[in-house]
C-alpha cells in the first residue's frame, strides 16, 4: 500500500496523531508515538490499557492516523501521510518496550509532500490510495 519514499518517511518519523471515537461518538485526538513495521502501525504508552485512546479503540476499532512534518518553513513545504484503518491489540517488544500496543491495520492513505511537492499551481496535491484486499 505504500510507496518506497513513503515507507522511508514513516521511518523516519517518531510521532503521529491518532484519533478515536468515544461510546458517547465523541471524537478524540492524541498525540502518540508509532513503530511501523512496512505493513501495521503499533502505538504504545504507558498503561495503555488505561487509556481512553485504548478504550475507545476497544468500543470501535476505527482509527485514524496523521504523521506529518513541515520539510521546510521557507519555503513552505508540508508533508505527511493520513491513515484509516482498524484496530486491534497485541503484547510485543516495541518503542516502550514489552507490553500491550494498538496495532492499526491500514484500509486507505492519503500522503502529500512526500513523494512530490504538495502545492502544483497553486493547489494542493494529495494522492489517496486503499489497501488491496486479501
Amino acid at each position: 500500500m505504500f510507496l518506497e519514499k513513503e515507507i522511508a518517511y514513516l521511518k523516519s518519523q517518531r510521532l503521529a496523531r491518532l484519533a478515536t471515537v468515544s461510546k458517547a461518538l465523541q471524537p478524540d485526538v492524541a498525540p502518540v508515538g508509532f513503530d511501523f513495521d512496512g505493513t501495521y502501525f503499533y502505538v504504545g504508552g504507558i498503561n495503555l490499557p488505561t487509556t481512553l485512546k485504548y478504550k475507545n479503540a476497544q468500543n470501535n476499532p476505527k482509527v485514524s492516523l496523521v504523521i506529518d512534518d513541515l520539510e521546510s518553513i521557507n519555503p513552505w513545504r508540508p508533508r505527511g501521510i493520513k491513515i484509516h484503518g482498524i484496530a486491534d491489540f497485541i503484547t510485543r517488544q516495541g518503542y516502550v518496550g514489552a507490553g500491550t500496543y494498538i496495532r492499526i491495520k491500514p484500509s486507505e492513505k492519503w500522503s502529500w509532500g512526500v513523494e512530490e511537492p504538495a502545492m502544483r499551481e497553486g493547489k494542493p496535491v494529495m494522492k489517496r490510495s486503499k489497501a488491496r484486499e486479501d
